[in-house]
């Protein structure tokens, strides 16, 4: 009876082990031949049946992961992640056998080529991640096949060509994210038929024509980031229908001016960003009901009037730029709250007192260009710059230089050719300005980067060999910014300069890895023309940790020079990192064009000043005429390329 028990067991076991379905076998040889062709056999060595139970490439957190569904008798492969692992190649044409797909990432990988057209097969998709690679060519209109897609993703690529219309046929898409992917031409009109959309961001593209009226149609949306495209304006009061928005990021539009009429019912907003939008008019004060803000940029745009009392309400705000514009009057008294960590009010015509907790621990504050009192300011120096810029005429001007040299972001140094490089190695915040201890130049930062796992830091730092100069450790160390850097020559004598500017991408690896795949591009204005534009470090120097040298003649006029580093949206945002972008730079030079670089005029000279000038009124006279000029001349045509036209498309 037992021995007849015991082979009953046996049957039922065999059986069971014998009815245990089974991968579809053209689904188990496309695999096989993707990790081949991938050369993943070392990561995801499957030799049996890759659905197996309790397979060690299943488990959501698995990469390389492989997971299956499995009816009675045969599984499906749904899931495949192979996610930054630095896999090359071509998207080979077996993964499209893996017809039963519903997730798949790819991403941050260094995969080239275009997206065959066969990815239409692929008709169960709802999560397709291919972004931060190197893919080419143009998106294959095949894509509009996969209607069960809920997340799209093909950022950070190089396609060409524009969207292709058959994407509006992904009705039920709730994300999709395609910034800087190299995309260009009119946003298509299908598109409007998005209307399940929660994120959008298409940043960095150059997508032409009219801010499409249909986004404000789009009332699911959480997340809108249209910064760096060439979209014209004015932005379309159908926007003001957002009102479950938590972040909109618009930026750098052209055409014509756009107001902030369409603002209104997006009290949800925890970030708005407006900057460089040509916006214009008045400030409304409903904004000052969007009590969840913790970050406010309206800054280089052309508003006009007060800074709305409103602005004394929000409990949660933590960044506030309104720099460059046309704002008077005073600042409210209450503006700075509890939370609030950077005020940028610069270069605006406001007056009156300074507000009430500005030396409050932790906060910087930016109110070069008005004519705030602030001689109450622990900073002697930008306190007598301010009291200069309330004047109606130049400071008196007793300490004039011709030459400085600055180690921006860095200790001082002194190259291979003598030259002697300042410290400027100051602790910057999100909206402030520092001038130098020999009163020959100063620096302005306006901008933070938002989600940098690194914190508020406004430096960039290497310890690898930079090549193709004698003077590596000059460019080991640079200042980077979010949005706007300023160096300010001080009480320049009047005459023809060269001004010599110092670059290597020290953030950014060379493409042989994802994260060698970002790109960092800035503006930069000298006397208020822009000289460079979408400037690529890393493209021109040949690669990163490589010393590049740009070189520029200008003139000053009136005791000031201005070297202004300019983001304009474009760029890739998050690659090593989210936040890498924007403006760096390692170490400026300026001399008189008379003066040659190799003749160490500049040093002597520099050595008998800093012995015999007594550092006082006359220093802080030097400071005044410099950045009032900079204000003062704000109207005239040729300084509004430096508060205004520096800011738009050219």
């Amino acid at each position: 009876m037992k021995f007849v028990s015991f082979s009953f067991l046996l049957l039922c076991i065999f059986q069971a082990v014998s009815s245990q379905p089974t991968t579809d076998p053209k689904e188990v040889a496309a695999l096989s031949r993707i990790i081949e062709f991938w050369n993943l056999r070392n990561k995801l060595n499957i030799t049996g049946d890759p659905c197996a139970q309790n397979a060690t490439w299943a488990p959501e957190t698995a990469n390389p992961r492989v997971s299956c569904s499995c009816d009675a008798t045969i599984c499906h492969i749904i899931h495949l992640k192979v996610y930054a692992l630095d896999v090359s190649g071509e998207i080979p044409i077996e993964l499209f056998d893996l017809k039963e797909l519903m997730d798949l990432n790819l991403g941050q990988n260094v995969l080239g080529g275009p997206i065959p057209a066969e990815i239409g097969q692929l008709s169960k998709m709802q999560y397709l991640s291919l972004g931060i690679n190197n893919l080419t060519g143009t998106l294959p209109p095949e894509l509009g096949n996969l209607t069960k897609l809920i997340s799209l993703s093909f950022s950070s690529n190089n396609f060409n060509g524009p969207l292709p219309p058959q994407l509006g046929n992904l009705t039920s898409l709730q994300q999709l994210y395609i910034d800087s992917s190299g995309l260009s031409g009119p946003i298509p009109q299908e598109l409007a038929n998005l209307k399940s959309l929660q994120n959008l961001w298409a940043s960095d593209n150059q997508f032409t024509g009219k801010f499409p009226e249909f986004i404000g149609t789009f009332t699911e949306l959480r997340d809108l980031r249209l910064q760096g495209t060439s979209l014209e304006g004015p932005i379309p009061s159908s926007l003001r229908n957002l009102d479950k928005l938590d972040s909109l990021r618009i930026g750098d539009l052209g055409g014509a001016d756009s107001s902030l009429d369409f603002l209104g019912n997006q009290t949800s907003l925890s970030i708005l960003i407006l900057r460089n939008s040509r916006i214009s008019g008045q400030i409304p004060d409903e904004i000052g009901t969007f009590l969840k803000l913790q970050l406010l940029d309206l800054s280089f745009n052309k508003l006009t009037g007060n800074i709305p009392s409103s602005f004394q309400n929000f409990p949660l705000l933590r960044y506030m730029y309104l720099g460059n514009n046309g704002l008077s009057g005073e600042i409210p008294a209450n503006i700075i709250s509890s939370n609030l960590v950077s005020l940028d009010v610069s270069f605006n015509p406001l007056f009156g007192k300074l507000p009430l907790n500005f030396a409050r621990v932790g906060l910087s504050m930016n109110l070069v260009g008005t004519s705030i009192d602030s001689n109450n300011l622990l900073d002697s120096q930008a306190s007598g710059l301010l009291q200069c810029v309330r004047q109606d005429s130049e400071c008196s001007n007793s300490n004039v230089t011709a030459s400085f040299a600055i180690k921006c972001g860095g200790s001082s140094q002194t190259s291979a050719s003598g030259i002697e490089y300042d410290d400027e190695s100051e602790i910057l915040g999100a909206a402030s300005l520092y001038t130098s201890s020999n009163n020959e130049w100063a620096v302005s930062n306006a901008g933070n980067f938002i989600s940098n796992p690194n914190g508020p830091v406004y430096t960039a730092r290497t310890e690898s060999q930079i090549i193709g100069t004698l003077d590596s450790e000059l460019y080991k160390t640079a200042r980077v910014s979010a949005s706007s850097l300023r160096y300010y020559g001080l009480g320049m004598e009047n005459g023809k300069y060269t001004v010599e500017l110092h670059f290597a991408e020290i953030e950014m690896g060379d493409p042989y890895s994802w994260r060698g795949l970002g790109r960092r591009m800035f503006d930069v204005y000298i006397q208020g023309d822009r000289v460079l534009r979408d400037f690529n470090v890393q493209a021109e120097a040949g690669g990163s940790k490589r010393a590049l040298v740009k070189t520029f003649e200008a003139s000053v006029n009136n005791t000031v020079m201005d070297v202004h580093f300019f983001w304009a949206g474009k760029g890739t945002c998050c690659i090593p990192y989210q936040g890498t972008y924007g403006p760096q730079v390692s170490a400026i030079r300026v001399s008189q064009a008379s003066d040659g670089f190799g003749s160490g005029k500049r040093d002597k000279k520099r050595a008998g000043k800093i012995a015999g000038v007594a550092v006082g009124c006359a220093a802080a006279a030097v400071i005044m005429t410099s950045v009032f000029y900079l204000w003062w001349t704000k109207n005239s045509p040729t300084h509004m390329r430096i508060h205004t036209d520096s800011s738009r498309k050219g």
